[in-house]
């Protein structure tokens, strides 16, 4: 069975079992939360999950990037990944009920254990995007939609030639809720680059167009996938599958396995199998 697919029937048979309703929506609170810190100046508010895993490890290092540019680096399979990711509300009552933020997460790969290589950081992956979100009503597929959030997306790792990796998108990403399921559906549009300055055309082919999500909360613990795909002849996929259960009140212990292309933007081209432990600091919900 390909790996994929074994990923997915793992979450499925996870996310499957015996479950405690929840009482209220999480979307719901998460949406309070963030409109109350449009009225604090000084407020800075969870976007993306951020999270540290200290033990992450990746069974098919990818390490022909830096054959001719860093032969000082030999990419290790154990490191620490890390995300960082939060967003600055601008301003509200756009179009209506419309919510205008700034979001930035940062995605970092420390090769922290490779200690004859002074433990650099072997890539860092900067996100900021500008979006708009829209409060929605209304129903498709027996689930129901929740927000509409419309996004300029900017995304590189920061390097020169020949390790420099960008692109642009613009982005519209559907949430849905049902019972305790939440759903994300981005489909995206890469904004076209000139053929000279474009440090990966051929991005798409591995990325994709479109990104799904889904998460399920089950009393303290819960279970989430990320499917991307570029629904082409050549197929190429990436799947993460998320596990997060409490540690005490501020902590949630976290497993995260990932299997497919993308993971970074210095692999985009290339196929991960990456498995890692950690602390979950701020979840999707």
């Amino acid at each position: 069975m390909p790996k994929p697919l074994l990923l997915l029937l793992l979450f499925l048979i996870t996310a499957t079992a015996s479950a405690e309703e929840t009482a209220v929506s999480a979307i719901d609170e998460r949406i309070a939360l963030e409109w109350r810190t449009h009225e604090n100046p000084f407020s800075i508010t969870p976007h993306r999950p951020s999270y540290i895993l200290p033990l992450a490890y990746n069974s098919s290092v990818n390490k022909q990037p830096y054959l001719d540019s860093d032969k000082d680096l030999v990419p290790q399979r154990g490191e620490i990944k890390f995300q960082l990711s939060f967003k600055v509300p601008l301003a509200k009552r756009i179009l209506g009920d419309g919510r205008l933020s700034f979001g930035y997460t940062q995605q970092s790969y420390w090769q922290a254990w490779s200690r004859d290589y002074s433990s650099p950081f072997r890539e860092t992956n900067h996100e900021p995007e500008l979006l708009l979100t829209f409060p929605a009503n209304y129903r498709l597929l027996g689930m129901q939609g929740r927000l509409i959030t419309f996004s300029l997306n900017h995304q590189s790792n920061g390097r020169s030639e020949p390790l420099s990796r960008s692109w642009n998108r613009v982005m519209i990403d559907f949430v849905f809720e049902r019972d305790d399921w939440y759903l994300s559906l981005k489909p995206w549009w890469r904004i076209p680059e000139q053929t000279e300055e474009d440090d990966n055309p051929d991005i798409e082919h591995y990325m994709g167009n479109f990104e799904l999500r889904a998460l399920r909360k089950f009393g303290q613990h819960s279970t989430g996938f990320m499917w991307r795909n570029n629904l082409q002849r050549d197929n190429r996929n990436a799947l993460q599958l998320d596990y997060t259960f409490p540690i005490n009140k501020r902590l949630r212990g976290y497993l995260q396995i990932y299997s497919g292309y993308g993971e970074s933007l210095i692999d985009y081209d290339h196929y991960n199998n990456r498995i890692g432990v950690g602390v979950m600091l701020v979840d999707w919900l």
